[in-house]
């Protein structure tokens, strides 16, 4: 019997003999014996299994995709309906809504004197933030800002 798991991973750590994977849906993190091609921040729908006969580590039996993520500050301004959703949206509070097709939206409303903290925040958090673009199956996190308004997109 093996305990192979399936599931959607966030490199965290990669060297060409060795990386780590983040299970993106419940944390858990897997150390790999050997490497075979990731990178960091890259998402991979992968299934993994133990190596005997310790089981510490873990080694890939199979990829079924790979993507590579990455986030951007946009020079952009959150657009007229990501300011709407803010407008709606009590201060320090966040609003989420589905994209019209794969992705979604976080609308943050940060104290104006507080938005570029809140945006230095989101990147700052790469592994929360990627892990959630993993998720959500898209390959791009673009933040865009304005005095008070953070639009968090993740789009594909």
């Amino acid at each position: 019997m093996t305990d192979e798991k399936e599931g959607t991973f966030l490199v965290t750590h990669a060297e060409s003999d060795a990386a780590v994977l983040k299970d993106v849906t419940d944390g858990q993190v897997h150390t790999l014996s050997s490497n075979p091609g990731l990178a960091v921040d890259d998402a991979v729908e992968a299934t993994v299994a133990p190596d005997p006969p310790m089981e510490v580590t873990y080694r890939v039996v199979e990829v079924a995709e790979r993507r590579s993520l990455s986030i951007e500050e946009s020079e952009e301004p959150p657009t007229v309906h990501e300011r709407e959703l803010a407008a709606e949206t009590e201060t320090g509070e966040l609003a989420r809504e589905e994209r019209a097709g794969v992705g979604e939206v976080h609308v943050l409303t940060p104290p104006e004197a507080d938005t570029a903290d809140a945006v230095a925040d989101v990147i700052d958090d790469r592994e929360a933030t990627l892990s959630r673009a993993a998720r959500l199956g898209v390959n791009r996190v673009e933040i865009r800002s304005e005095p008070g308004v953070v639009s968090v997109r993740y789009l594909p």
